[in-house]
Formats: C-alpha cells, structure tokens, sequence
C-alpha cells in the first residue's frame, strides 16, 4: 500500500468498543512474531547441535527413533514459547489501560478503520524513561507510514509527559520494526539472550 497521506489518518485513544479489534491486532502481530522467532533459535547451529546431542542421548531410552528426534523439538519449542509469554492483561484490555491510567492509542484510516495501535508505559525503576508497547499494524497497512506516524506521535506524548527517554524491545526477527527505529535515530542499549543469541533488542531514544 502507497503510503496514506496526513489528513487519510487519526491517531486518538482507543474506544472501549474498540478493544475486541485492537486485541486481535495484537494477537495476529504476536503470533505471527512468535513463529519466526522460534524457527530462528531452532535453525541456530547451536541450538541444532544440543537437540542433535539429547535425541541421540535419547534413543538409549526409547525405542521409537521418531519420538527421540521429535521429543528435543518439541520441548525446545515449550520453552521457548514460556520464555516469550505475554502477561495475560491483552485478554483484559480496555480495563487494564483505562483503570491504570496508562495510554493506548489507535490509527483509525478514512474515520472508521483502526489500522494500527501503539501504547506508552513508564518504565519501573527509571522515573525519567517510558517504554512503547503494544505497537502493531494491521498487515493490509504495512509500508504505508502508519507505524512512523505512530512512532512520532507516541515521542511527543512522552515528552509531553516529562520523559526523557523512550525505549523499546523488539524481537530480532521483525526486520521492519528494526529497521524503523534505527531510521528515527534509536540506538541499541541492551537485549535478551536465550542460548547465547540475542533473541530481543532493546532500543533506546533521548527525546
């Protein structure tokens, strides 16, 4: 899709009616996400050759070799997706950011169509730092400007609300996302490592 023009897109805060749509956003956008991750770790040669080592380990047990070369997958699989858990408040939504006081902000195409979704939460222990979360875009927007509208706008709430800093964790298989928040000027200021790979980048902004 072309990239929409100004007066095409409104960012506003998320309705109560709009949750359902906003969760299901979010949830295709995690899934999607979760799968190329998990194919990412599994093709690491690392992680080829200690599921290589426990299958072999395993057929002195057992007396299916398919259930010795399937188990280490499948158990590396398991925990990668409890090291990716979410915390459970999407099936809450609307509640959770309107109780909190917390902001979650939607693009809505041509009036009525959300197409994308970015929240702002502070960041515990560091009084002067917020963090993005809940960035999404409907799969039929991508490459259209919506996630850099919802990038910019997002910075100026923060500053609008004192911060200093904004951060944002991004999984390394979302080339797209990556490559936004260098191209707005963030820098890489940490990550999470599973197996000795960086599986989550963090990037950071002084605003």
């Amino acid at each position: 899709m072309p990239t929409l023009q100004p007066d095409q897109l409104t960012i506003r805060e998320m309705r109560e009616d709009e949750a359902p749509i906003v969760l299901e956003l979010l949830k295709d956008g995690f899934k999607d996400t979760e799968n190329r991750l998990i194919l990412y770790v599994l093709t690491r040669p690392l992680a080829l050759l200690l599921m290589a080592v426990v299958s072999s380990a395993l057929r002195f047990f057992l007396n299916s070799f398919v259930v010795a070369l399937v188990l280490p997958v499948v158990l590396t699989v398991v925990a990668l997706k409890l090291l990716l858990w979410r915390s459970p408040d999407l099936r809450h939504l609307y509640a959770y950011y309107s109780a909190s006081k917390r902001g979650l902000w939607v693009a809505v195409y041509d009036e009525d169509d959300v197409c994308g979704c970015v929240a702002l939460e502070p960041c515990y222990g560091e009084p002067h730092a917020a963090e993005l979360k809940r960035l999404a875009v409907n799969r039929w927007y991508r490459r259209s400007g919506v996630g850099r509208r919802l990038l910019s706008f997002l910075e100026t709430q923060a500053r609008a609300q004192g911060f200093k800093t904004l951060v944002a964790r991004v999984s390394v298989v979302t080339k797209a996302a990556i490559g936004l928040f260098e191209s707005a000027g963030y820098t890489v200021s940490g990550g999470q490592r599973w197996l000795g790979y960086t599986i989550q980048q963090e990037f950071s902004k002084e605003l």
